[in-house]
């Protein structure tokens, strides 16, 4: 879907569409809650730990095996064959993964079909559109799209996020004092440093015009998200992170007919960690000094391998 072009690519999101609804995501508040919480129980008071580890890989991958159907005991194989996928540099251990994912993907959409639930992937198997309905190699391509989109993405919201507070003090004091207002600057937060750093392959199909330079079509384009979202045309003091800023413009789930079909749920599980986090712990600081952290190596997406804290 993320590489498909309309009409196909319409037929697709119309039938993931009718099964990742508002009401599901509003569904899983409470298990989104409880597991944050159970995480934060097991946070070393006094010590240093990385916060990465410890809440912001673990909670989306719940979350988003939670919601396919994806059994506990495979949630380990399942992060790790994901975290391969964006190995940069390394392409044997790239397409390891993709066909490991692809592989399992298939074993779980068969085991389904012989003892439905009510998961996720459930309701895309079962999914219609009249007499249209989703291929295999369809069904098994938006399961593993789902389940890596589901959660690389939010962990590296939630560690550039707190990142970004933990360096700004008079921003953290203020959601301390405020947690209501979390939900109000999320966007902000997601376009001051954007976890998905450049979009998927794009080419052009005609000759495009940008900044006067001619694109002649049929051209490779890297779209360039976390730059656009610190363009001062369209942000003014656009490396100032801004809570009263109105950010909603920001490309961080992309725009048009690919933005993020999970948006809501990403911004769900940030506004319920980051408001955990901020309540149980307001003295949570930064262990190590911020250029000492180290950034994953990968072009795709942009987060911290650790983000080592105390609290």
């Amino acid at each position: 879907m993320l590489a498909g072009d309309p009409p196909r690519h319409t037929r697709l999101r119309k039938l993931v569409t009718k099964a990742f609804t508002a009401g599901a995501v509003a569904r899983l508040r409470p298990f989104i809650a409880r597991v944050t919480e159970e995480l934060l129980d097991r946070w070393p008071v006094g010590e240093r730990f990385d916060f990465v580890s410890t809440l912001a890989v673990p909670l989306p991958v719940i979350v988003i095996c939670r919601l396919l159907g994806v059994p506990s005991k495979d949630r380990p194989d399942v992060r790790r064959w994901s975290g391969e996928l964006f190995a940069a540099g390394r392409p044997d251990v790239i397409d390891a993964a993709s066909h490991a994912l692809a592989d399992y993907m298939t074993g779980l959409v068969a085991a389904k079909r012989q003892d439905p639930g009510d998961s996720l992937l459930d309701r895309l198997i079962s999914a219609r559109d009249g007499a249209d309905r989703l291929s295999e190699e369809e069904l098994v391509s938006l399961a593993v799209l789902l389940l890596v989109a589901g959660h690389e993405t939010t962990t590296n919201f939630l560690g550039n996020a707190v990142l970004a507070l933990l360096q700004r003090p008079a921003a953290l004091d203020r959601l301390r004092g405020n947690p209501d207002d979390i939900p109000t600057v999320l966007d902000e937060l997601l376009r001051f440093d954007s976890p998905v750093s450049t979009a998927t392959f794009r080419y052009t199909t005609e000759v495009i015009t940008l900044a006067g330079v001619d694109i002649p079509p049929g051209v490779p384009v890297l779209v360039a998200l976390g730059a656009a979202n610190r363009d001062p045309l369209r942000f003014p003091a656009p490396d100032l992170l801004d809570l009263d800023r109105d950010a909603t413009g920001h490309l961080g789930f992309g725009h048009g007919i690919h933005r993020c079909v999970g948006a809501s749920l990403a911004m769900t599980e940030a506004e319920i960690a980051l408001r955990a986090v901020l309540t149980r712990f307001p003295g949570i600081r930064l262990a190590v000094p911020a250029e000492q952290l180290d950034w994953r190596r990968t072009r795709l997406v942009r987060g911290l391998s650790a983000l080592p804290v105390t609290v």
